[in-house]
């Protein structure tokens, strides 16, 4: 048997560990010249600075199973969440979301009550909530419903624009008021079917607090370690950097993959590419596939300022891991930052002592004005928005910058059945396996799970 994984991301490398480790022969195509996708580490005077995402989500266990897998066990940190606070900013000041917050949902009421963050129109609504806890279940819709519709129906307005659009607009650089709650949100979907009060849903499953994990997780060195220790594990001639795929097709028997100048037969296909390419591809084979891998996906950029110690004005950075900014309620005409992260306060080993590092992330909207920005534009627009926030800056030590064109798609509503649908398409097709961030899940545990799960189908296991 043999294999083409079309695709070099996190989710494409998984696959191909997987598959060598069950001593399947493959070959990975991948159209840039690194492995990794938007997971990338770059490591400077004693700065670890990740250009794509930090950090994985620790309730999933998928990615810190294969650190371990991979010997990575000593690398594994997790955040600073004896420090986790994260502002909202409201009329350029940065107001600290309560503690206790699970996204838009309290799990304790003082902290809430006491906030700035909301009006007491507001806080009214969040007491009410427990109250209509069956008025809630009789309102759940028969089909899908908007992120922002779920949201409001729960505490109004205003929490959806204060609280779950910052979020949101941080993980898919997204509108609230198209993403789809049943995709996006499965957790709180399955707690308004049970409990109709999400505040009642998350009081009954409230565990010993100094028990808990931490949130988040992630690799001293960098999560780009992970895809690194997976490559050394692939077979010499396995995989073909600069190697764009342009056309397949598939005969009776056998799958042709047409790339440069060549055409290979292999057995079976696993697509890991973004769904803009997968869509191209698979057309051809059935019309269908165009409309259902037609979607909606927003752009990211990223800009990572390193402070080495000591420079001048002092950095004062407020305790937390950084701020979401809600995007409905902007003034200037400027893109406006999305959010930005206090890197070396949300994990240790990032930044050498007395240094300071932030991530600042601009997106949704306002990205297509930024893609083809020179660096110093977007360094100065920064450098400008997070000034007005935290105080006077200094020029940083050195600036990372990072374009990540239509790497967040959007799971607008209906997304899950569109997804019912695509895997109807894919079985039609044998040998044809489907992985990435367009489907099921956007975190590096969905997408370590995704390509280890389609390479064992693939193998038999």
């Amino acid at each position: 048997m043999k294999i083409a994984i079309i695709g070099g991301g996190i989710a494409g490398v998984s696959a191909a560990y997987e598959l060598t480790h069950r001593g399947v022969d493959f070959t990975l195509y991948e159209a840039s010249g690194r492995l990794g996708g938007i997971v990338e580490t770059i490591r400077r005077n004693g700065f670890v600075v990740e250009c794509g995402p930090d950090s994985w989500v620790t309730e999933k266990p998928w990615a810190r199973d294969l650190a371990i897998e991979l010997g990575l066990e000593d690398e594994i940190i997790s955040s600073n969440d004896d420090q986790r606070r994260t502002y909202i900013v409201q009329d350029n000041n940065l107001i600290a979301m309560p503690d206790g917050m699970r996204m838009m949902v309290p799990t304790r009421w003082e902290p809430l009550l006491i906030s700035s963050l909301f009006t007491e129109a507001a806080k009214q609504a969040y007491r009410l909530e427990e109250e209509r806890a069956e008025e809630l279940k009789a309102s759940i819709p028969a089909n899908d419903e908007s992120v922002a519709s779920f949201v409001r129906r729960h505490f109004g307005d205003e929490v959806a624009r204060t609280i779950a659009g910052p979020l949101l607009a941080g993980v898919f650089g997204g509108d609230i008021d198209r993403l789809s709650a049943r995709a996006v949100m499965p957790a709180f979907v399955k707690m308004e079917r049970e409990y109709g009060s999400l505040i009642t849903a998350l009081q009954s499953g409230k565990r010993g607090g100094d028990n808990r994990p931490s949130v988040f997780t992630t690799l001293k060195s960098g999560l780009q370690t992970l895809v690194d220790r997976m490559a050394l594990a692939l077979p010499a001639g396995s995989v073909q950097l600069h190697r764009t795929v342009h056309g397949i097709s598939r005969n009776e028997k056998a799958w042709q993959i047409a790339a440069a100048d060549t055409i290979m037969i292999f057995d079976a296909v696993i697509l890991a590419a973004p769904a803009d390419v997968t869509r191209k591809l698979l057309a051809p084979l059935d019309p269908a596939y165009d409309s259902l891998l037609s979607m909606d996906a927003s752009s990211a950029i990223v800009i990572a300022l390193a402070f080495e110690a000591g420079l001048e004005p002092e950095i004062k950075i407020p305790p937390g891991f950084g701020f979401l900014v809600p995007q409905k309620l902007r003034e200037s005409p400027d893109p406006q930052l999305l959010a930005c992260t206090f890197v070396d306060q949300k994990f240790l080993h990032r930044a050498p002592e007395g240094a300071k590092l932030l991530r600042a992330f601009f997106g949704g909207e306002d990205a297509p004005q930024l893609l083809d920005a020179s660096d110093e534009e977007v360094e100065a627009l920064a450098q400008r928005q997070l000034s007005i926030l935290l105080g006077s800056l200094p020029d940083p030590s050195f600036t990372v910058i990072r374009r990540w064109p239509r790497s967040l798609p959007q799971y607008e509503i209906g997304h899950l059945e569109k997804m019912v649908e695509l895997e109807e398409r894919v079985r039609a097709l044998p040998g044809l396996s489907l992985i990435g961030n367009a489907y099921y899940g956007v975190g590096l545990p969905d997408l370590v799970k995704q390509g280890r799960d389609a390479a064992r189908q693939i193998a038999g296991a």
